[in-house]
This record gives C-alpha cells, sequence and structure tokens, in this order.
C-alpha cells in the first residue's frame, strides 16, 4: 500500500532486527522498559537506552518522545506512552501515541519508521481494531502533512495472529 508517495508495509518479525531509522517502543507514560516490545529493545539496544528515558519520563500517556537507539540498527527509538501505569489502554490512547509518534519522526526528518502493534502485547487491546486505528492515523497524518520527511512505514508483528490482523487491515 502507498499513501502520498510513503510505503506501508506489514512484516512478521523482531521489530529490534529493522533497518529502519527508527523503531516505534509501545511504551507506558513512565518509559519503564520492562516486557513486551519495550523489553525487547532494552535487551537488544542496551541499558543506555533506559537511562536516556529515566531522564525525559513521565510524558503524557498519549504522548511519544525519541532516545537514541543504543546497540539496535535504527537510529532513534520513539517511545509512544499507549498507556499510563495501570497498563490499561483504549482506542483514543493508541490513536493519540500513533499521531504522535509520527509527529515526532517528522520532528527528526526521519526517512523510515517501523511500529509494533500499539497497545496489543501488555495492553490487551484486539489486534485486528490496533491495525484499524494505526492505519487511520497514518492515513490522516500523511495526508494533512505538505511535505513529509518519511518514505517507508513497516508495521512489524511479532506472533502470526497479530501479522495476519495487520496484513487485512493494511495490505
Amino acid at each position: 500500500m502507498e499513501i502520498k508517495n510513503v510505503k506501508l508495509k506489514v512484516v512478521q518479525g523482531d521489530i529490534t532486527e529493522q533497518e529502519t531509522e527508527a523503531i516505534v517502543n509501545a511504551a507506558n507514560n513512565r518509559l519503564i522498559m520492562g516486557g513486551g516490545v519495550a523489553g525487547a529493545i532494552l535487551r537488544r539496544g542496551g541499558r543506555e537506552i533506559q537511562d536516556e528515558c529515566n531522564k525525559i519520563g513521565p510524558i503524557p500517556v498519549g504522548e511519544a518522545a525519541v532516545t537514541g537507539a543504543g546497540r539496535l540498527k535504527a537510529k532513534y527509538v520513539i517511545h509512544a506512552a499507549t498507556m499510563g501505569m495501570d497498563f490499561e489502554t483504549d482506542e483514543e490512547k493508541i490513536k493519540a501515541s500513533t499521531t504522535n509518534s509520527l509527529r515526532r519522526a517528522e520532528e527528526k526528518k526521519i526517512k523510515s519508521i517501523a511500529f509494533p502493534a500499539l497497545g496489543c502485547g501488555v495492553g490487551g487491546f484486539p489486534a485486528k481494531r490496533a491495525a484499524e486505528i494505526m492505519l487511520e492515523e497514518v492515513r490522516a497524518h500523511l495526508e494533512n502533512t505538505e511535505r513529509s520527511s518519511l518514505k517507508e512505514i513497516v508495521f512489524v508483528l511479532f506472533d502470526k495472529d497479530t501479522f495476519d490482523s495487520f496484513k487485512k487491515v493494511i495490505m
């Protein structure tokens, strides 16, 4: 799929292995990297990512913050606060954190970004609905941004069921 000359892809795999300029972390608002995507990013990228988060957080739920990517192939990690410390999420939090992640990418002039299924791991949000929300927000962002720096947006899903849900919605 392509929207305003930006390629959208859906792949099954490990987001920490992506060669995009930025990867998005499904974060809590305190930016404490524990389980799920955040835990994988911390293990592969290194402690310096958490150290940088500690200087930034907490941030409002729905916001996004940028750090370096440590030992990852990516240059940046965009931490999308899809939930607070209650570990609950909803449509509005996923919408806001998707939009704000895209805004942070534009601010850094990022050309390629990889998103996980925001809200679907620890947050327990249904994958199909998350895919619909995230696609709506990506489409709105690209259609309302005059000259986006983005050239590629990749949705990286770890498990087959989530991958299948996203592929049906986005491709």
